[in-house]
């Protein structure tokens, strides 16, 4: 039977580590993120919300100094001293063909006729959802007791084509989104917190 957490909030520390307090990391103190600690982000991260249950996102975790190496290498001169020295960086990816797996994860009906004839549609689908796994990722890492660092500023195309392509178990339909640090932060690498806005001014109750 399903547990119900309804009406359970989370404490106020709980919402301080994944939240409040959380920052986006810039730096990294010098101490290891385990096989066992990244399997257990997935193990989280895959239970979150997607669109008729999709897994869209791909990630290869970049921990040896020969990965990161490479991706430093693609990626803008800011971002590449946060990849190097970082423990491990999720390259979070989204597989244009998704669909074909969702017969096994979407099994109460045809899901996958949805998206067939429609590249399109599946390329935004991709784009949306890995987005949320991306998210639900550092929330992961977060919970964990782990600091995260999303970047953009990479060359796509090349990402795709080091990562991805050549690999039999992703292939040449999977496309780059966003990469993320992940390890153990260092606070004096961070700026102070930039503002947020009120409720008031981005958000309306109909």
């Amino acid at each position: 039977m399903t547990k119900q957490y309804h009406g359970h909030a989370l404490s106020t520390d709980a919402l301080d580590q994944l939240f409040r307090e959380a920052r986006s990391y810039n730096g990294w103190l010098d101490k290891p993120v385990s096989d066992e600690q990244i399997e257990a982000i997935h193990a989280l991260m895959k239970m979150g919300p997607t669109s008729a249950n999709m897994q869209p996102a791909r990630i290869v975790w970049a921990k040896s100094t020969e990965a990161k190496a490479k991706l430093s290498a693609l990626a803008m001169e800011g971002n590449r001293k946060k990849i190097e020295t970082a423990p491990v960086v999720a390259i979070v990816g989204y597989d244009i063909d998704f669909h074909e797996n969702l017969p096994w994860l979407f099994p109460h009906t045809d899901a996958k006729s949805w998206f067939a004839d429609d590249e399109d549609g599946r390329r935004s689908h991709a784009f949306r959802n890995s987005s949320l796994q991306g998210a639900y990722l550092m929330l992961a890492a977060r919970s964990l007791g782990l600091d995260c660092g999303p970047m953009s500023g990479f060359d796509n195309d090349a990402v795709d084509e080091a990562f991805f392509a050549g690999d039999p178990k992703f292939g040449p339909r999977v496309r780059s989104n966003f990469i993320c640090g992940i390890g153990y932060g260092d606070a004096s690498t961070i700026f102070d917190r930039s503002p947020r806005p009120d409720f008031e001014t981005f958000c309306t109750i109909a």
